[in-house]
């Protein structure tokens, strides 16, 4: 199975999201990095929240933070500071990942996609398992708060 490119139509959106969530909901600005393919066998470290899309078009969009930037924007979120990674923070991360896709599918309406429950990995190199034929893109963000990283995939079927 061959795979496909990630078109910028599906990039931006997910960009401009992620910008405006944490300028909106966590009071801070981000400042984005280079974008890259995801390289395999890439891990990381605190934990991932991930939610799945699909109608138009199928894929994936992650958000993998540390442990102590997940306690700074569940800090944020609920006006209080966790003294560790607890269910609390979980959920915010989850939040997290479910605003910024649903605020980049409002600019994705050509492709109808309806949007999965957020799940969240946590531990040691974790790392996220992309349909085969689906080539992520990783986009590194920097913040007062924390570094992050959004992971994009999408591909759209071929009739």
């Amino acid at each position: 199975m061959s795979t496909t490119a990630m078109r910028v139509e599906f990039i931006n959106p997910f960009i401009g999201a992620t910008k405006r969530v944490f300028e909106t909901m966590i009071g801070v600005t981000v400042e984005r990095g280079l974008p890259y393919l995801r390289k395999q066998g890439e891990t990381h470290e605190g934990l991932i929240g991930v939610i799945g899309l699909t109608g138009g078009a199928i894929g994936i969009a992650a958000i993998c933070v540390s442990n102590d930037a997940a306690i700074n924007i569940c800090e944020r979120f609920v006006g209080s500071r966790p003294n560790e990674v607890d269910a609390e923070v979980i959920d915010a991360v989850g939040e997290l990942i479910n605003m910024i896709a649903g605020n980049a599918k409002s600019q994705l309406e050509s492709y109808e996609l309806s949007i999965s429950l957020p799940s969240i990995i946590r531990g040691k190199e974790q790392a996220i398992e992309f349909p085969q034929q689906i080539n992520p893109i990783c986009i590194p963000f920097q913040s007062p708060i924390g570094n992050f990283l959004i992971q994009i995939g999408f591909s759209v079927p071929t009739n």
